[in-house]
């Protein structure tokens, strides 16, 4: 089997005025994502997707990545992989041991290469006849889900969590900064009033999308403590991980990050710090199915939790439910709440979840179908996806 083309395409998803949403990063107004499709001379076609800027991961996929797949089997996901990161020194980093990567080996390029990973294990595992998950190593068939929304305001918050937790999920999780703005009183309202809606034994986390500054994040964890939170996520900025592992000595809440992180090495960096409970990766950024399984056994030596970051499109949750199918360390996986067409309307069949635990596709590949109207009702949107 061969590779016979790679295909990017940038696609969009604008959000009613109704159904938007304010955080610290602003007012969503829509979702931008790319679709990659490898095919293969033997009619079998891969799906993967990137969060990139949708023009940038294009030319990046056109110009920079296809050119090396094509004609290669798509059944050597590991040495595809390590030829993308690579780039014009695959050959000597492969024959010598030793990773030596491209310069551009972070940011777009990363989420490009992920992006095509992705469609890359989705094709060759089609050609096994096996989902994803079985042909990684399968672990389980279903992962507990938890209801990833939170935005309400003030006292609001008590009946949005509780309508989560009605849905059968048994852990849910926040915003710090909600339709109303951040002030640490107004987080501790917040909380409190999820904490009523929720009861004591559905498990409650926070994300403060690395919004605060680190005395302000442990003021804030210290005055949370009392709520039983189940981890604090992206506290602080991700760049800062000497001042993760600060925050994460000053509170009892476990600290979770790691879906703005790229690839293995940047994670060891983070682990090295001591300033992570939780790690995140998400698919469509640290490399794709290849480098998360790496990250993902990384993380098992120190004892660190993994749960995917799973945003962004339906190609991506799919990849995530794969991934966290197959990772031992995996003990949940984030169900995204908010309004999000481009992943619940994206392919012809259903996601299997149900009373808040996710179940593993059966059919071989990603195990799902693109609708036929995808590329017209998803047409690209030039434009930022949030204003301040």
């Amino acid at each position: 089997m061969k590779i016979t083309s790679v295909r990017a395409t940038p696609v969009s998803d604008p959000i009613p005025e109704e159904q938007q949403h304010r955080t610290d990063l602003g007012t969503k107004i829509k979702s931008d994502s790319v679709i990659i499709q490898v095919e293969t001379d033997e009619g079998l076609v891969g799906l993967g997707a990137s969060l990139g800027s949708p023009h940038a991961v294009c030319a990046i996929v056109e110009y920079e990545l296809a050119p090396a797949l094509i004609g290669e089997d798509p059944i050597y996901s590991e040495f595809l992989y390590e030829k993308m990161y690579n780039g014009s020194r695959w050959k000597p980093s492969l024959e010598r041991g030793f990773s030596q990567p491209r310069e551009d080996r972070r940011g777009l390029t990363m989420e490009a290469i992920a992006g095509v990973d992705i469609a890359v294990w989705d094709v060759k595992s089609q050609a096994m006849g096996l989902p994803v998950y079985k042909v990684m190593g399968a672990v389980r068939d279903s992962v507990r889900g938890y209801a990833s929304g939170g935005w309400a305001p003030g006292d609001e918050a008590e009946q949005e969590m509780a309508g989560y937790a009605a849905k059968g999920f048994t852990a849910v999780k926040m915003r710090v900064v909600g339709r109303d703005g951040f002030s640490i009183e107004n987080t501790v309202r917040r909380v409190k009033a999820a904490r009523r809606g929720i009861g004591p034994n559905v498990e409650l986390m926070i994300d403060a999308h690395g919004s605060l500054d680190i005395s302000t994040a442990i003021r804030l964890a210290k005055a949370l403590e009392e709520y039983d939170i189940a981890w604090f996520e992206e506290p602080i900025s991700p760049d800062n991980h000497s001042g993760l592992a600060e925050v994460r000595r000053a509170t009892s809440i476990p600290i979770a990050t790691g879906e703005r992180e790229f690839t293995r090495f940047d994670f060891d960096d983070l682990f090295r710090y001591g300033g992570v409970d939780i790690a995140q990766p998400d698919v469509a950024r640290a490399g794709g199915l290849t480098e998360i399984r790496r990250i993902a056994a990384l993380a098992s030596t120190r004892g660190i939790k993994l749960a995917p970051h799973a945003w962004g499109s339906g190609i991506l949750f799919a990849a995530s439910i794969h991934m966290a199918m197959a990772a031992p360390n995996c003990h949940i996986l984030e169900v995204s709440q908010g309004y999000m067409p481009m992943m619940y309307d994206l392919y012809s069949e259903p996601y299997d979840i149900r009373e808040g635990t996710v179940y593993a596709p059966q059919r071989p590949g990603l195990g799902f179908t693109l609708r036929d109207d995808v590329f017209d009702r998803f047409k690209y949107v030039p434009g930022p996806e949030y204003i301040f």
